[in-house]
């Protein structure tokens, strides 16, 4: 089961290359495709969106629904705040510092309410959702790329969830292995700033 959950972990990572992302979508520069194949592009938002669905795992009953609502939501706020014009300052370290924190969440197995989880998951969807409309391409119509950006982070979590559901019986040893390659990620990510 080791071997499982190391394969699952460097197969998300592979497909956070931007050439594996842009070949996928080469054919749609603008729109949802764009949209969709955005998230995709960095190990940030690959590991913070998995990282969410994880938790939701962990935690059960009402964050499995819970926690990934709470990051769309805001997310599209985020993406909203960049559509107005407004600044928001030290986004992408605060992306950076979302790897960092869930990965140390999910190491240690924090258990918390489900309101604490999903404030904690706001915080950093903001961030996320701002730096996502910031990088949208100049000929992209926004709502679309938008809704794929949306949906695909939706997958995301969904992914982790499985992951989740995938490996109950070694639960353990797939939070520690993912949650020290988040945190590595993270630490990594801050030093670049």
């Amino acid at each position: 089961m080791k071997k499982n959950t190391l394969f699952l972990t460097m197969a998300l990572l592979s497909l956070a290359t931007p050439a594996s992302a842009h070949t996928l979508f080469s054919s749609a520069h603008s729109g949802f495709m764009a949209g969709f194949a955005h998230p995709w592009h960095g190990a940030d938002h690959v590991l913070m969106m998995f990282a969410v669905g994880l938790w939701a795992y962990i935690l059960g009953g009402r964050a499995l629904w819970v926690l990934p609502l709470s990051f769309l939501g805001v997310m599209a706020a985020g993406a909203g705040l960049g559509y107005a014009d407004f600044h928001l300052p030290y986004a992408e370290i605060w992306v950076s510092a979302s790897v960092l924190i869930l990965g140390l969440i999910i190491s240690f197995n924090w258990r918390t309410s489900v309101v604490s989880a999903a404030t904690c998951v706001m915080v950093f969807a903001l961030s996320h959702g701002y730096l996502h409309f910031a990088e949208i391409p100049p000929a992209a119509a926004q709502g679309e790329y938008m809704v794929g950006f949306l949906l695909s982070t939706a997958l995301l979590h969904g992914l982790g969830i499985a992951a989740g559901l995938l490996n109950a019986k070694t639960e353990g040893l797939l939070r520690m292995n993912f949650g020290y390659i988040c945190t590595a990620a993270g630490l990594l990510l801050l030093a670049g700033y």
